[in-house]
């Protein structure tokens, strides 16, 4: 019997058309329940995933795959494969990331390096493979992130230090520099603080804001003036622009 549903699982990953040409190996899991409450936050920086527009279309990432925070925001396409509890059908979800799932200790050390893992929300997991499960084996993905609207910005800090929050970035979704430019400014190299927060020290505050950024594919993208000099600390602001956008380079 065990064997029969090894080769259903390969018989069903053949006809999806999943080959070894784009595409990994990975296993899922899934943490939280069907609310997502305790998807929320976590390490890549980002609040409210209902309020910026991730929902729960989410995951968390192994050491692995998180790199340092660096992956945080890229989106990934993920199927179920080779196992009894997947559901049947074509079950493709398309996530974010936007948590990391720490290494552990024991026989369930599924996010340990050098394991490739993705610890998605539960709501997620059942779109792909039957609560039972538990974990199954994946084939993944790196695709295009789909965002409504421009790249946000939530500012945070002190008179004398910016961290600024950017989400919502469309294309590869992963940001992998930032600068800044004050109405008073020349162009000022910042600095990834944890996650998709990036920081730069000095007097910011009453100046209009810019910003050139540059995503994990090499594309970038300059947002002239994007907040007004009467922005205020804990407040979010979008660009006009985002990476599916023309002014894309």
């Amino acid at each position: 019997m065990e064997g029969f549903r090894f080769l259903i699982g390969c018989f069903t990953v053949a006809l999806l058309g999943i080959g070894a040409v784009g595409w990994d190996d990975a296993h899922a899991t899934f943490y939280g329940d069907l609310s997502g409450n305790v998807t929320m936050y976590g390490a890549c920086g980002y609040e409210n995933l209902f309020q910026q527009g991730y929902g729960l279309e989410t995951t968390a990432l192994s050491t692995a795959l998180f790199d340092n925070g660096t992956a945080c925001g890229a989106c990934f396409q993920i199927v179920c494969a080779d196992s009894p509890w997947c559901l049947k059908g074509t079950n493709y979800i398309r996530v974010t990331a936007t948590n990391f799932c720490p290494p552990s200790s024991g026989p369930q050390a599924w996010c340990n390096p050098p394991r490739k893992h993705f610890d998605l929300s539960q709501r997620m997991f059942l779109r792909i493979a039957r609560y039972e499960g538990g974990i199954v084996p994946v084939k993944y993905r790196r695709v295009s992130c789909v965002k409504q609207g421009g790249i946000k910005f939530e500012l945070h800090g002190n008179p004398y230090w910016l961290l600024v929050l950017v989400y919502n970035v469309g294309g590869v979704g992963d940001v992998s520099e930032v600068r800044i430019k004050a109405s008073n400014t020349e162009w000022i190299q910042m600095s990834r603080n944890w996650g998709q927060n990036w920081q730069a020290w000095g007097q910011f505050q009453g100046e209009s804001l810019s910003f050139h950024m540059t995503v994990s594919n090499g594309k970038s993208l300059t947002m002239d003036n994007v907040i007004a000099s009467s922005w205020q600390f804990g407040q979010s602001y979008e660009a006009k622009e985002n990476f599916h956008g023309p002014k894309t380079t």
